[in-house]
């Protein structure tokens, strides 16, 4: 079987969400299934670290897609040639987009449509290719694979497309998360929060993932404790970051709170693993990797009660409304001075961890792509 898979989001030390899901799912594919040949297609330039056995061919075809009007000619005119001088038998496109010009069987991974909900923090252009395509995009895959039940009755709603196409295919954790050793935790914590417990908040700083509000939150559980807690934040500000630099300046807690902007992916699970809790209030997530990111480093997380958080963190974390400030706060002030709950939390997020992992991820996306493969 020739199997060809989109993998322009492969690119050597820039694989984030849908790269490491892709990375993820194809090595152990390929490690797991050397009876098939795998032609990923890449968009620019590729590294041979991508290449990951004898049994893959790397192709890269033109142009790069990182525009609207590039995303176009890349999936309805470059991607068919690609898979018509391979003979591909199946396509897989595990970046939401696929071709409409190919006949070939195609699965495809929508992790959320979370541009939907927050249409005004898009851009323009790509929301207008957003609104044409995706819906076309669903409608002509073979079958589709999406991170949460959540995220899969999500598009049924918006779509009307039929609940029987959709599989559920949960993120994994990358094995740098895991629990740290107190003594390097001390180490962790005299480096980043002068020695001080942290609550911790991963992600870029953008609308939808509810920072002000949080730091509101955080403002008022300074007041009410007197504690010596600080918050982090580890991740990129956003081009729509300017709100918050202006919110920080208003309060009396900002000598506590710490920005770390990016974080190298060596660095990050340990950070995590030395926080007291994530705080990870975001107000629409597909999945939300940090929470599951978490559990695996024994750190509870309070988050939002909406969308697919509750389902990835079950009876891990405790859960606030990302509107209020009043309940994030409470949220952190109940974890804070009880600390039987939070071992309570820790435990109950070892045994919440294991529906989630890269094999099972890989494992039910490969029981996705069976149910489209051509019976030879």
């Amino acid at each position: 079987m020739r199997i060809a898979v989109n993998t322009r989001f492969l690119m050597p030390n820039k694989l984030e969400g849908i790269g490491w899901f892709t990375h993820e799912t194809l090595k152990r594919w390929v490690e797991w299934h050397p009876e098939h040949e795998f032609i990923f297609i890449f968009d620019r330039p590729f590294s041979e670290e991508f290449i990951f056995a004898d049994h893959v061919t790397g192709v890269q075809a033109f142009p790069p897609a990182r525009h609207p009007l590039l995303f176009y000619c890349w999936y309805e005119w470059a991607i068919p040639s690609i898979l018509k001088k391979h003979k591909a038998d199946v396509f897989v496109s595990p970046d939401g987009f696929l071709s409409l010009r190919t006949k070939v069987p195609t699965l495809m991974v929508l992790h959320d449509i979370a541009w939907k909900h927050f249409e005004k923090h898009v851009y323009y252009t790509a929301m207008k290719y957003y609104n044409y395509y995706v819906p076309k995009f669903v409608h002509a895959a073979t079958r589709i694979a999406t991170v949460s039940e959540y995220s899969k009755q999500d598009m049924v709603r918006a779509f009307e497309v039929d609940a029987a196409k959709i599989d559920v295919v949960y993120n994994g954790s990358h094995h740098n998360y895991q629990p740290l050793a107190e003594a390097a935790q001390a180490e962790i914590r005299t480096a980043y929060s002068d020695g001080q417990p942290y609550f911790l908040y991963v992600g870029s700083i953008h609308p939808r993932k509810n920072v002000p509000n949080l730091l509101r939150a955080f403002e008022a559980f300074k007041k009410q404790t007197k504690s010596p807690v600080k918050l982090l934040f580890a991740g990129r500000i956003m081009w729509q970051g300017g709100p918050v630099g202006e919110l920080l300046v208003s309060l009396t807690s900002k000598e506590d709170i710490v920005f770390l902007d990016y974080v190298p992916n060596e660095l990050l699970p340990k950070i995590v693993a030395s926080a007291f809790a994530l705080t990870y209030v975001s107000l629409f997530e597909g999945f939300g990797i940090p929470i599951l990111e978490a559990m695996y480093c024994d750190v509870p997380s309070i988050t939002s009660n909406c969308s697919s958080m509750p389902e990835v963190v079950g009876a891990a974390g405790l859960l606030a409304d990302p509107n209020s400030v009043n309940s994030i706060c409470a949220q952190m002030v109940d974890l804070w001075e009880k600390p039987n709950l939070r071992q309570s939390l820790v435990e109950k997020g070892r045994i919440q961890r294991q529906q989630f992992s890269w094999d099972l991820t890989a494992k039910r996306l490969w029981a996705s792509l069976e149910q489209i493969m051509p019976k030879k």
